[in-house]
């Protein structure tokens, strides 16, 4: 195969390892499926016993890895699976966490090769890494009116928030399923960049809050992979959280703006009605729990409002309903926009084949022809 890496190339062989701690086989295993001894997948794995052709296509197979990604030339970072492996392995979800991780890391490798096969590189706005110490509450505050500050945000809603984190900070964020509690994993590698899994299967406010939090530890940890669990209020919140919180707090919703459109909006009602706040939670963008809290922060109703809600078993989608306030879906796209718009335009370029557009696509062959015959960038548009 043109352009592919030899049978005994190093880089080959580190793949494979790889594959294997990324999927969580133990040698033994994996030997025991090849159909070899232990000590000989140990010779393999360690360049002291040549990789036989039959052995590759057999192990691409057990790891579920694409055989044109293993055999690609570019070397390709793998080290996100790696990182999140021994944060995983304290969670009761590991196995389905060790799973996503390699996912996320698959996906974030494919968009980055997209990228070089289109020759468009990701545009990148990081900032310099903050370091915070201290009050977990005020140092979120003030990080959050630096980023929206940096990135001409205003004081208003985030309404694309997961575009705006793609296109003008340089996120890679992808829609996987998670375990429930898990509201979704970052991890940050020196070429692939910040690479964020949300969880597809989360209401959309709680999307939004997860990936507002995953920022936090972007600009503060990104050199450490981070698993956010959904704390319940019976638990103790670390330090690190209680900040990232407070981040998304204030990114998602800040000061300025939730005071001036709320001290507008209840002029007009006259008081704190479920019916307004419900409104108001819908134009931020946040939950109905998030914003009663923030008001009740920022002293602009009662405390104990939102426990006074909950008490009455007051019905939030109920009440939705009846305002005629739009169903919000969960993001549930796997692949970013931009990634979807490359791999189309390399398809039409010529640049893909269509076995291997389908694979970068997740979708089968006659999808991705529909989807490529679809596409603006179609040669049948011409």
């Amino acid at each position: 195969m043109s352009g592919s890496l030899t049978l005994a190339s190093p880089i080959l062989i580190e793949r494979l390892r790889r594959a294997r701690e990324d999927r969580g086989f133990s040698q033994e295993e994996t030997a025991s499926r090849l159909g070899v001894s232990r000590t000989t997948l140990v010779a393999i794995e360690a360049g002291e016993r040549r990789l036989r052709a039959e052995e590759l296509l057999e192990l691409a197979t057990i790891y579920e890895e694409p055989l044109d990604a293993l055999l690609r030339e570019d070397p390709g970072p793998r080290q996100l699976a790696a990182q999140f492996r021994t944060a995983a392995g304290k969670l009761p979800e590991h196995v389905e966490l060790r799973t996503a991780a390699a996912e996320l890391q698959r996906l974030s490798e494919d968009y980055f090769e997209l990228e070089r096969i289109a020759e468009a590189p990701l545009s990148i706005r990081y900032p310099t890494s903050t370091q915070v110490t201290g009050n977990p509450d005020r140092n979120g505050r003030l990080l959050a009116e630096g980023e929206r500050l940096r990135l001409n945000l205003g004081d208003g809603p985030l309404p694309h928030l997961r575009e705006v984190l793609e296109n003008e900070v340089g996120m890679r964020i992808f829609a996987i399923p998670l375990p429930s509690r898990i509201g979704g994993l970052f991890g940050f590698d020196t070429e692939l960049g910040a690479c964020v899994a949300m969880n597809a299967k989360q209401p959309w406010e709680r999307q939004r809050w997860s990936l507002a939090h995953e920022y936090a530890h972007f600009l503060t940890r990104r050199e450490r992979p981070e698993i956010t669990v959904v704390i319940s209020e019976y638990q103790r919140v670390p330090t690190n959280e209680r900040f990232a919180d407070a981040f998304a707090r204030h990114f998602l919703l800040p000061a300025q703006g939730v005071r001036r459109r709320w001290e507008l909006a209840a002029t007009d009602a006259g008081a704190a009605t479920a019916g307004l706040l419900l409104q108001q939670a819908d134009w931020w963008g946040v939950s109905f729990q998030a914003f009663v809290l923030r008001l009740e922060g920022l002293k602009l109703v009662r405390p104990g409002t939102f426990q006074s809600f909950a008490g009455r078993g007051f019905a939030v989608e109920e009440g939705r309903a009846l305002l005629g306030l739009p169903a919000r879906n969960a993001d549930d796209r796997l692949l970013p926009r931009r990634y979807r718009l490359l791999a189309l335009s390399a398809f039409s370029d010529g640049l893909l084949s269509e076995e291997r557009l389908a694979r970068l696509l997740r979708e089968d062959r006659v999808a991705a022809r529909a989807l490529a015959a679809a596409s603006p960038n179609s040669p049948d548009d011409a």
